[in-house]
This record gives C-alpha cells, sequence and structure tokens, in this order.
C-alpha cells in the first residue's frame, strides 16, 4: 500500500541507546514511516543525541504522574495524520527492514483494522520465557474475527501494542484507547474492534525481538493489573475468561521443559503460574481489597493516585 503513510508512536523512559538502534532501524524499512512521535516521560532522562539525525521525528515531553498507558498513546494518535498508526514500546527491535511492510500488507483487506507483529526472544532470554514466546506468537499468521470466539476465546482480542498498527480512520471512529487505563489498552480496544464486526491481523511474518525475564514478584503485579483491567471492562472481558488459555499454556510449557529435557525447571514453572494466577484473580477481585494492599500488588502505582 505504498500511497498511503503510516506514523510510528513510542511511549519512552529513560531511553538508551537501543531506542538509538530502533529508530535506526525504522529508517531502513522497505516501507518507511512518514512521521516518527516519540511520548518522553520526564524530559530530564532524555538525551538528544538519541535522535540526532533522523528525519520526521518530534518529542514530546510529559510528566510522570501524567503518563497512562492509554490517555498517553491516545494524545499522540490525536497528533498523527498517518492513514495507519503504529504503536511500538522502546525495547521493540525490529529484526529485518521488512517490518512495517508486512504489518501493513493485511489492510489490503478493508475488514482488518488492526495487525501486530510476532515477537522472537532475545539473546539473553532464558528458557520458560521463550517458550512463551514461542506460545503466543507462533509462525502462521491469522485473520481474526468474532467468528473465532468459540475456538480462540480471550485470544480473539489478543494485540500488543509493543508493536501493533491500526487504521486511522477506525480507531477515531471507536473512540480510540481508553483515556485511563492500567494496562491493557491494546486488548480493550481489539475487543472494540471485534465486537464491532472489524478483524485483527497477526503477521507472523513481521518480527520484533522483545522479551522479559520477569521475576516472580513482576509476574505477579503484573497479572494483578491485568486482572484489574479485565475488571474495569466487562463489556470486553466478561464473556471470554482468560485462565482456560492460562493453564493450557502451563501444560504446553511443561510438556516443552520435559521434552528438552529441563525437568529441573518445572518447579519454577509452577511457582511463576502460581504467581501469575493470584495476582491475575486479586486483581479481578480488587475493589474488595484495601488501598495498602492493592499498592503492594501492583506494578502501575501512579495509576492509584
Amino acid at each position: 500500500m505504498p500511497d498511503k503513510t503510516i506514523d510510528v508512536i513510542i511511549p519512552v523512559y529513560r531511553p538508551g541507546k537501543e531506542l538509538r538502534e530502533l529508530l535506526i532501524r525504522l529508517t531502513k524499512q522497505t516501507v518507511k514511516p512518514s512521521k516518527i512521535l516519540l511520548m518522553n516521560t520526564e524530559k530530564e532522562f532524555f538525551d538528544e543525541n538519541l535522535i540526532e539525525g533522523i528525519e520526521d521525528i518530534t518529542v514530546v515531553h510529559i510528566r510522570k504522574k501524567d503518563f497512562d498507558h492509554g490517555g498517553t498513546r491516545h494524545i499522540a494518535a490525536e497528533m498523527a495524520d498517518g492513514d495507519f498508526l503504529l504503536f511500538m514500546t522502546q525495547d521493540a527491535m525490529p529484526q529485518d527492514a521488512f517490518l512495517v511492510e508486512n504489518l501493513v500488507k493485511p489492510f489490503a483487506d478493508g475488514q482488518v483494522c488492526a495487525s501486530y507483529a510476532r515477537q522472537l526472544p532475545a539473546k539473553d532470554c532464558n528458557t520458560i520465557e521463550r517458550y512463551t514466546r514461542k506460545f503466543n506468537y507462533g509462525q502462521e499468521s491469522r485473520i481474526k474475527t468474532s467468528e473465532d470466539l468459540p475456538e480462540l476465546g480471550i485470544k480473539t482480542y489478543f494485540c500488543s501494542n509493543v508493536c501493533a498498527m491500526y487504521r486511522r480512520s477506525v480507531y477515531e471512529e471507536l473512540g480510540g484507547f481508553e483515556r485511563r487505563t492500567i494496562f491493557n489498552e491494546d486488548m480493550i480496544f481489539a475487543g472494540k474492534l471485534v465486537q464491532s464486526g472489524r478483524a485483527i491481523a497477526y503477521c507472523a511474518d513481521a518480527k520484533v525481538i522483545h522479551s522479559h525475564n520477569y521475576t516472580c514478584i513482576q509476574q505477579f503485579r503484573r497479572n494483578f493489573d491485568l486482572g484489574v483491567s479485565q475488571a474495569e471492562h466487562p463489556e470486553i472481558f466478561s464473556g471470554v475468561p482468560s485462565e482456560g488459555e492460562g493453564i493450557r499454556m502451563v501444560k504446553k510449557t511443561a510438556a516443552y521443559l520435559l521434552e528438552q529435557k529441563k525437568i529441573y525447571l518445572i518447579p519454577k514453572l509452577v511457582l511463576l503460574s502460581g504467581c501469575k494466577f493470584v495476582g491475575y484473580r486479586l486483581g479481578k477481585g480488587y475493589k474488595k481489597l484495601p488501598k495498602w494492599l492493592i499498592d503492594v500488588c501492583t506494578m502501575n502505582k501512579e495509576y492509584w493516585r
């Protein structure tokens, strides 16, 4: 779709040299973005040398207390004028020069209004997280619609702003991302897309390197916030519970560890999975929790202040 323009939006916080590498790789894409918007949290932590020599880039500085996963991205979207909006995170590294080209291809189908990339593990990724990448981001591309809900369940709404593109006209039509959300703004909006009769494309040929080696505490807090986001949006998530998919991933990961003769990692898998489940369930029931306990559980403390 060479006649269409694409704006890239990246929230950043205390960026390092990996951001410059990401920006350079974006400028070398076969389909080049027309504009890059960096939504930077706290001006004093931004090194202007990171963007030296890069054209068509704008940096917007905001205060940490004003950052919101959905709201900040939406502010950037309102500043953009491209036909498509490509949202990325500062730690998502394009694997090759075809990322943008492969993400925009599915939009030739007018029903497709969002596409998202395959996330590959980084070199330092641990064994369990490496399999999680494989489980969530397979080798086969797929178009997802409401007809897939009986088969895919919650995964029908799966879409990650680590690297995801949206048709701007429909983004605006549906009101964009939630202005105030603790987390999960991408899936909340993807749910609206599916419920409105649109489609989401998973693009296995569009690849970014992105993974985390979260500790048990970090997994607990991340899943607490995930549970909160789902509890706050029953219009999206009430009919598609997540627990079944989580159990399936644990079983598949355990089988993989056995196959790889790494049975010694199964206790770690059980502990990580338990932390995820407990965090998620507490998050779903956050309205019953005292404020001090919420502050202990959450990964996004600013959201509660």
